[in-house]
């Protein structure tokens, strides 16, 4: 330390950050289990409810008792892993697929370009998509319909308005936007795959698409586990921004995931253990998650997160 205590010395300022501005406000946690009260210090403030244990008074969970008997936090919960499932079918695939097709992609310039508009859609928010979205897909005048409309003479279809409609739009929507952008990962990726082996297996009479499956995909595996231990990590997490972009009053059933539930009935009711309690669970859940993925990942042979 005496020789290094000037890198020691720098390390002082990122871990007061750290310990100030991440670590100490999790005392704040202990308001899913205190009763309904943000002006009085989170220490003073009483128990939600409590069981006896001796003569010692023990913190129930009495906000999570009234969480899990609201039949909108039973369909939020269920909505969340609906969308998380779909997402991972639908858009954890996408990247990798994307990047293989890229990867064997012969004029560089087209390679460039077609990556460059793939990954655009990643900086656009959500509120500019749902206008895009309202565009092109309204049953009225969305382009998308008015081609169908003039063109082959068919119905309108309610992609904003039906629930099976939106649901599949909405998965879709968020495969768009993230695509290009996971694809950067996936092709760096690559690039570290040894290029003699493709050389041997070309040599050994191996088509392109036997060269992807059985040297590129094998190659980039570690990085497709961690990403793929990381999405499950997330799944009790759904994107708070994209479902209160697109969602309306006619599929409010299907928009209503855990943080839209947490913004309504807990903050937007001024019920902030509600929402405390809520916001644990879901971390909580999605920590056992990813500890479980990472241990089953390692006990199948392949390399975790630590």
């Amino acid at each position: 330390m005496q020789r290094y205590w000037g890198l020691y010395a720098m390390l002082l300022l990122p871990i007061a950050f750290f310990v100030i501005f991440r670590y100490w406000p999790m005392i704040n946690v202990l308001l899913a289990f205190k009763r309904n009260n943000i002006i009085d210090p989170v220490m003073t403030v009483d128990w939600a409810s409590t069981w006896e244990l001796g003569n010692l008074s023990l913190p129930a969970m009495g906000n999570f008792e009234m969480a899990f008997s609201h039949p909108p936090f039973r369909m939020a919960v269920r909505n969340t892993l609906m969308f998380s499932i779909f997402d991972l079918a639908a858009g954890f695939p996408a990247p990798i697929i994307l990047a293989l097709l890229l990867n064997e992609l012969k004029f560089k310039r087209f390679k460039r370009i077609t990556q460059t508009i793939s990954y655009m859609p990643h900086f656009l928010s959500w509120i500019i998509i749902s206008g895009l979205a309202i565009r092109l897909f309204s049953p009225n005048y969305g382009t998308f319909n008015n081609i169908l409309a003039n063109s082959f003479g068919a119905d309108p279809v309610q992609f904003l308005t039906s629930p099976n409609s939106w649901v599949g739009m909405v998965v879709g929507l968020g495969v768009w936007r993230s695509v290009g952008w996971n694809t950067i990962i996936y092709l760096a990726a690559i690039t570290a795959v040894n290029p003699e082996l493709h050389e041997a297996a070309e040599a050994d009479g191996a088509s392109r698409l036997q060269r992807m499956w059985h040297v590129t995909l094998p190659g980039i595996r570690p990085v497709i586990v961690i990403l793929f231990i990381l999405a499950l990590g997330n799944t009790m997490g759904a994107d708070f921004e994209r479902f209160m972009a697109l969602r309306n009053h006619l599929v409010s059933s299907m928009a209503n995931v855990l943080p839209v539930y947490v913004f309504e009935w807990g903050l937007g009711n001024l019920r902030f253990s509600l929402a405390a309690a809520v916001g644990l669970f879901q971390n909580v859940i999605n920590l056992f998650l990813l500890l479980g993925a990472n241990i089953i990942a390692k006990k199948l042979g392949g390399q975790g997160l630590w």
